[in-house]
């Protein structure tokens, strides 16, 4: 069995606050990034519980280079670093199941810890197909080209609760904390997050029919809106047209291109 394990850092258990994941290389990143390594050491565990006999981790977490090498899972690879020369590095190698770990949920989410979808700070947010997404459904779109179910997805309850959306019912939900706020929720210990993701794993990995693979009709089309004229107008299209003050259109001939707006 072959899994692929796509991470972020907002979802991550003991992580809540911006602080922890925007400016990289400060006490609270470092430590935010210590918890990442916690999680996803508990996830390649359960998945060799399973039976994995490959995994593969990928850093997704604002351009990448956020994996601490002392605490990388020996029995793991690793796919980390920055200038990604295009989405789903080491998908086209083929895998069984895909797991999004540490995720959050979309921006404008109500209680969402950490809302938001791609930038943080400049608040855009996407449709493809006429359908709001966030980095779940962006994620699942990418591993969907290649045919690789999402079985698993760890983040707060609102993040589950989106997965389940997008992906179905028989998406495995993890939860590790809930959101009273965009920077402010319950969070259960690591250690505890730990065991839950450990043993989720393997059970979302053992059932007999995994969620199919997540797509949507070709060609896709691409919406994204800004918050402001403001920020619209600092934007620099790569393939995209102006359509009103806020928002820019693409066409997407694959799932593959749906990042490039």
């Amino acid at each position: 069995m072959r899994v692929y394990i796509s991470t972020d850092l907002e979802g991550v258990s003991g992580v809540c606050v911006f602080e922890q994941t925007r400016e990289r290389g400060t006490p609270l990143n470092l430590e935010a990034r210590r918890l990442l390594m916690g999680d996803v050491k508990a996830l390649v565990d359960g998945c060799l519980d399973a039976g994995a006999d490959r995994i593969v981790v990928l850093d997704g977490h604002g351009g990448g280079f956020n994996f601490i090498p002392e605490l990388m899972h020996p029995c793991a690879e690793y796919i980390t670093g920055v200038d990604r020369p295009h989405a789903g590095l080491g998908l086209e190698e083929g895998f069984d199941a895909g797991i999004l770990l540490g995720y959050h949920a979309m921006a404008g989410t109500e209680n969402g810890i950490l809302h938001h979808t791609q930038s943080s700070k400049a608040g855009q947010r996407y449709w493809y197909n006429g359908r709001e997404c966030g980095e779940i459904a962006q994620s699942a779109l990418v591993m969907g080209h290649f045919g690789i179910p999402v079985v698993m997805v760890t983040g707060d309850d609102a993040t589950c609760e989106e997965a389940r959306d997008f992906l179905g019912k028989a998406v495995v939900g993890v939860s590790v904390k809930k959101g009273y706020g965009r920077q402010c929720g319950c969070l259960r210990s690591p250690s505890w997050a730990h065991e839950r993701i450990r043993k989720e794993a393997f059970r979302a990995l053992g059932k007999k029919g995994y969620p199919k693979a997540f797509c949507m009709d070709l060609p896709i089309q691409g919406v994204l809106r800004f918050p402001d004229k403001e920020k619209a107008d600092a934007f620099h299209p790569a393939r995209s047209h102006r359509i009103d003050d806020t928002g820019f259109e693409a066409t997407f001939e694959t799932a593959l291109e749906i990042y490039g707006f």
